[in-house]
């Protein structure tokens, strides 16, 4: 990655991928396991924003006989073989809100008619920019965020057992624990992106939805450097 990589900023409207890199080996020869199109909607040095449109095709890890992965039980979900598969983003879109640096994202839901549903907070590593986009790596556990103010932990089940298979230590799992409660307090402090409104934002009707390119792990399937 160079430096001028690094420091690039998009424009809105801009087509990017917001990627995710595995935790277990390779899929079929890829580091990257999740990818999604989406678009710019705010780049600045304090927030990346970006809008994920209803349709959007994805690539996303199948088990290795096509069945979703959250269909297979818990206590092999993270051992079972799997794939990678192209698939459309079902239901409404999803608005991607992420601070440099921060060890989540926030993501905002709407139900259909843009009635606004939730604030889902994403642990992950801080992402690191690309020519082409953003890579992370999930941390398994969430956060959901409701318009009153109640908030409740989400996949605490799938953090356990990504620790007893080994694809966590107990530092690491400490550190995502940590990332958590910096987390949980500023939903209660009620400060951004929570109070800043972004439930009423609409995407702009003359954008596209973003392609899922044909070289989506080509040239970023590779570590990010340090």
């Amino acid at each position: 990655m160079t430096g001028t990589e690094r420091i690039a900023r998009w424009a809105p409207g801009d087509h990017i991928l917001w990627r995710y890199r595995g935790h277990a080996p390779d899929l079929d020869g890829c580091s990257v396991h999740i990818c999604r199109p989406v678009t710019v909607v705010q780049d600045t040095e304090d927030l990346l924003a970006v809008w994920m449109a209803p349709g959007t095709e994805c690539v996303k890890p199948v088990l290795a006989d096509g069945s979703p992965v959250h269909l297979e039980p818990l206590a092999t979900r993270y051992t079972a073989p799997r794939t990678l598969t192209r698939d459309r983003w079902f239901g409404a879109g999803v608005l991607k809100l992420a601070r440099p640096g921060d060890p989540w994202s926030v993501w905002l839901f709407w139900e259909s008619g843009w009635r606004f549903k939730s604030w889902y907070v994403n642990l992950e590593e801080p992402r690191t920019r690309w020519a082409g986009g953003v890579d992370s790596e999930d941390h398994f556990l969430d956060i959901s965020v409701y318009p009153d103010r109640s908030w409740l932990w989400r996949d605490e089940d799938e953090f356990a057992q990504a620790q007893l298979v080994g694809l966590m230590d107990a530092e690491k799992a400490e550190r995502v624990r940590a990332a958590g409660r910096d987390a949980v307090a500023a939903v209660r402090a009620w400060g951004a992106p929570f109070s800043s409104g972004w439930e009423h934002w609409r995407p702009d009707p003359s954008w596209t939805v973003p392609r899922l390119p044909a070289d989506w792990a080509g040239r970023g399937d590779r570590r990010p450097a340090a």
